[in-house]
């Protein structure tokens, strides 16, 4: 392995641990130099105020994945050479193409995207996995194509960061489109529909822009719960809602969670949200995430043993972007070295570049249901049996000793020294509840979200 080598690898491991913005900002433009000495490395920056940020922001994490991929590095320099940089940006290209060669999936993806409409034609309902965690959504999703403006009008799918809101969103639009060419759709996030709004504003052009957003047979706007607290683009989106739904024209919408829990949503919003369809995306079981893994794994031309598969299917649980960010990663390694992985190494690539989740505390927990149930939290801890205490008060230990492991006394203890007896009577009543109660398992859902986002 030669030095560039190196610096690509440093460089996809960077890419995993950062933002997009800032690899783009500070690391895309850099290079590899000529080593002073066996042990120390010089990286090659544009300007100034790269070297600068390089040294004091990012120094310790480029240390420490240079010694990740090659243990006898012991230093790192940064020197500007705006020349170099510039001389190396045929061997970055060389080294995007054949990563890409190694995943077709991604060559052309940006060049392919509908203008028009805003749709990337890969999110299609043949390449959606469906499973348990999401079948209903997908079933809501796929019945919307089939009578647009009619069946499930709004629909609302709702679930975590990365579990394949968009994928739906987009195939929604994208069946459409082939479908019936005539229709108009569009497909945009709820802070595009905002800037858009701004800039009318500011140009005096705000009948455009009624008219821009008010002629679609379909709008699928992603992340609506980005539009709460901004109150003259709730009031603005509350007219394009009204308008679109009584032209029976069809609207769809994601978010994070339900209607009813995003905060500062206008109530007259919220209520039209829950007009309609409202389905959850959860996370995916075992089985699904390999199914996924093994569907991505195929589009982009990878072969993997099964074992490798299941590991990666193993170590991420929750997301399935994160599922995809790993493949992707071992895929630019493979293509890298030319040479397939082995299991250790992928556990080691693994163990490195994904972030462990951080486990809530228990105060973390108390201090989310007090919040979910807009109480105060000092409420939890008195000895008042007031049934709108009694209810946020069980459930907060519950969860202490569902998903802390604190032990019966320890939670009294947390809750004004209660006896431990108190606590079993809480636990057992919500355990109880949670097998016929659909609402409170719906709201335990939302408290455990709040609480991960939150950790």
């Amino acid at each position: 392995m030669n030095y560039q080598e190196l610096w690509q690898r440093a460089l996809t491991d960077i890419e995993l641990g950062t933002s997009r913005a800032n690899f783009i900002t500070w690391f895309q433009n850099t290079a590899i130099g000529d080593v002073k000495d066996q042990n120390s490395i010089i990286v090659y920056v544009p300007n100034a105020f790269t070297k600068e940020w390089l040294e004091h922001k990012y120094h310790k994490f480029i240390l420490k994945t240079l010694r990740n991929i090659l243990p006898e590095v012991k230093k790192v320099e940064y020197e500007i050479s705006a020349e170099l940089c510039r001389a190396t940006q045929f061997t970055k290209k060389a080294y995007r193409t054949e990563v890409t060669e190694a995943q077709p999936e991604m060559q052309g993806l940006n060049l392919n995207i509908d203008q028009e409409a805003n749709l990337n034609p890969r999110y299609t309902f043949e390449s959606f996995i469906i499973g348990s965690f999401n079948e209903l959504a997908h079933a809501a999703a796929l019945a919307v194509t089939k009578n647009i403006g009619g069946l499930y009008n709004p629909l609302f799918i709702y679930g975590g960061v990365g579990l394949g809101k968009t994928h739906l969103l987009q195939a929604i639009g994208n069946k459409t489109k082939s479908e019936n060419p005539k229709l108009k759709v569009q497909y945009l996030t709820s802070e595009k529909f905002t800037s858009d709004l701004v800039e009318a504003l500011q140009n005096q052009t705000i009948n455009k822009f009624k008219e821009k957003y008010r002629k679609h047979d379909l709008l699928i706007i992603d992340d609506i719960q980005f539009i709460a607290g901004k109150t003259k683009s709730q009031e603005e989106f509350f007219h394009t809602f009204n308008t679109l739904y009584e032209a029976n024209k069809q609207i769809v919408f994601s978010s994070d969670q339900p209607p009813k829990y995003i905060p500062n949503l206008e109530e007259r919003l919220r209520s039209r949200f829950e007009g309609g369809m409202i389905v959850d995306v959860s996370e995916p079981e075992y089985e699904a995430r390999v199914a996924i893994l093994k569907s991505k794994a195929a589009t982009k031309g990878i072969s993997l043993p099964p074992k490798i598969l299941e590991y990666i299917a193993s170590a991420i649980q929750n997301n399935i972007r994160e599922l995809e960010g790993a493949l992707n990663l071992i895929a630019a390694r493979a293509a890298i070295l030319k040479t397939n992985p082995e299991l250790a190494e992928i556990k080691d690539i693994l163990n490195k570049n994904i972030k462990p989740k951080k486990a809530a505390t228990a105060n973390q927990i108390i201090k989310t249901v007090s919040q979910f149930y807009d109480i105060q939290e000092k409420f939890l801890f008195e000895k008042t049996r007031r049934k709108e205490v009694v209810k946020p008060r069980q459930i907060a230990m519950y969860l202490l000793r569902q998903d802390f492991s604190g032990s019966y006394p320890y939670i009294g203890q947390k809750f004004g020294g209660r006896d431990h007896t108190t606590v079993i009577h809480a636990y057992e009543k919500i355990s109880k509840d949670l097998k016929n109660n659909e609402r409170l398992k719906e709201e335990i859902k939302n408290i455990r979200d709040l609480i991960n986002k939150s950790a």
